[in-house]
């Protein structure tokens, strides 16, 4: 399998090989790095369902050439029925379920993120919208071939899943999780593809498509209505930034936790630490996250309700302050209410210097769960984040919930510009600094700072515990360092998925694009 990639054409990034495929056919067709993701994204909703799902919502950071760094929020939104009194009254008082139809309370929010990135190619050469989506109809009509990643987490997570209405039928072939190398065929989902070419990307918000969803999510118990996904439309935003010796590096605002991985490279770079892979960098990268985590897990949730904007937790001050906190030498003790996380990640270039971070969620996997019969779509739990108690993530109509998702771009002081990012919740922030650290603090090749050993400070999937997990390959002696400061360790296999699957794409000043996949995963980059 190809991880890694280099070309003067453009590249995809992806954590499976045909999404990163179909991105590139669309660019070798004279696409946009843009339209590239709208073909991978697509694809990979139906090759990697477990992860995904068009039924989830999507953040974007695309640049654009002599322009600054937009992001496309397409967050889905609470129902307008959604409160802690509806949940009260289904017995629910204290969290919202994580599986089934109450779980699915928001608007999902990808394909209406889809049609804004697509506003920002001009229309005279935009490629038609059947050519984009026309391999994950494909994918979905005669069938894809089950990954050993898809098929151990069916089975792992069946006993939430299997009585949920709708999921047996698409994902439990025989009544049995699929095995990996068998086909699975989603002809339901393959008739929506074709619906969207045909009506347009509108229809999964104005048209047939919504209103199929929405009549099938209230007979189901879901508050979502018809109206719900009337009102939706993905927004503009501007990625938030912070200044680094090497360079300037963006991400997305609120709801997202954006901001915490923003800080946590902010922190890191004034440890000036002179060299990668010992002591002073995996401690310091860890600590780093401890304060920003400490901060997010406080404040962070829809905008409309923080107390104070996260634009002025970057403030130089702030930032200042919070490094005078890290302990170079000891860990700072770290118990924490960790959060879940289920995701993709991809990159895009193409060569008229666009670049595009993107991700793409149902929140767990598969969701909620509840997977409409009539379109295959299984629609996200993202909405299990809100709380039912008062704060800046409670539970209200029309409300964002917090997001682990932030796909990360960055500006490299020789020119070089940088997308990157990873699914795994909890994780991201602190696989994306191990990745950027690597390659843009200490020099690593893009596809050895994805594969080289990662650490997670909490968890992703699993049992809950808060302990600062390795993989194993780090030298005994660093992790007897490590333990001897403090740090509760625990080992993980050697190229775990609870590490994250992350990707890059890295334009360089000379045309040359590059892109990096993680072996951790089913994918690879795609370039020409």
């Amino acid at each position: 399998m190809l991880h890694s990639a280099s070309g003067l054409n453009g590249c995809v990034s992806a954590p499976h090989l045909s999404a990163a495929l179909a991105g590139r056919d669309v660019l070798a067709k004279g696409g946009t790095a843009i339209e590239a993701m709208v073909a991978a994204a697509a694809t990979i909703a139906v090759v990697y369902p477990h992860m995904n799902s068009i039924g989830g919502d999507g953040f974007w950071i695309v640049q654009e050439p002599g322009k600054a760094p937009v992001g496309i929020s397409a967050c889905g939104r609470a129902a307008a029925l959604a409160t802690p009194e509806f949940y009260a009254s289904h017995g629910h008082h204290d969290t919202i379920p994580a599986r089934g139809s109450l779980a699915a309370l928001t608007v999902p929010g990808t394909i209406s993120g889809w049609a804004k990135a697509l506003d920002m190619v001009p229309e005279d050469r935009r490629l038609p919208l059947g050519d984009l989506l026309a391999a994950a109809e494909a994918y979905a009509r005669d069938g894809i071939v089950v990954t050993g990643n898809q098929s151990d987490c069916t089975r792992a997570k069946l006993s939430g899943l299997k009585d949920v209405p709708g999921f047996a039928e698409i994902y439990l072939p025989g009544g049995e999780p699929p095995e990996e190398r068998s086909i699975l065929k989603q002809p339901a989902l393959a008739e929506t593809f074709a619906t969207l070419a045909r009506e347009g990307l509108e229809s999964a918000y104005r048209g047939s498509l919504a209103q199929t969803h929405a009549a099938f999510l209230e007979a189901e118990g879901s508050p979502l209505r018809f109206g719900d996904f009337e009102r939706f439309e993905a927004e503009i935003v501007e990625p938030l930034s912070t200044e680094l010796s090497v360079g300037t590096v963006f991400n997305m605002p609120p709801p997202t936790q954006g901001v915490s991985s923003l800080m946590i490279l902010a922190l890191f770079d004034r440890l000036k630490v002179a060299l990668g892979e010992g002591f002073d960098h995996v401690h310091g990268l860890v600590e780093a996250t401890k304060q920003a985590f400490i901060l997010r897990n406080q404040g962070l949730g829809d905008p409309d309700f923080m107390e104070r904007a996260a634009s002025e937790w970057l403030r130089s001050e702030d930032l200042d302050a919070l490094h005078a906190r890290i302990d170079r030498k000891r860990a700072l003790p770290w118990p924490h209410e960790a959060k879940d996380g289920d995701t993709i990640w991809m990159g895009a270039a193409d060569s008229e210097g666009r670049v595009v971070s993107f991700i793409q969620s149902v929140f767990w996997e598969f969701g909620s769960g509840l997977t409409c019969p009539d379109t295959g779509v299984v629609f996200q739990n993202r909405g299990a984040g809100f709380s039912l108690k008062a704060g800046p993530n409670q539970l209200g109509p029309g409300r964002r919930p917090f997001h682990t998702l932030n796909p990360a771009l960055a500006h490299l002081k020789d020119g070089r510009i940088m997308a990157y990012g990873t699914m795994g919740g909890e994780g991201q922030p602190q696989t994306q600094a191990a990745i950027f650290s690597r390659y843009a603090m200490f020099g690593q090749g893009l596809q050895q700072a994805v594969t080289a050993p990662r650490w997670l400070l909490g968890r992703t999937w699993g049992e809950v515990t808060t302990s600062l997990k390795l993989e194993d390959r780090f030298s005994p002696s660093l992790v007897a360092e490590l333990e001897a400061c403090g740090h509760e360790i625990e080992m993980i296999a050697p190229f775990s998925d609870l590490a994250g699957h992350a990707g890059a794409v890295v334009r360089h000043p000379s045309g040359v694009i590059e892109g990096a996949s993680d072996p951790r995963a089913d994918g690879g980059a795609a370039a020409f």
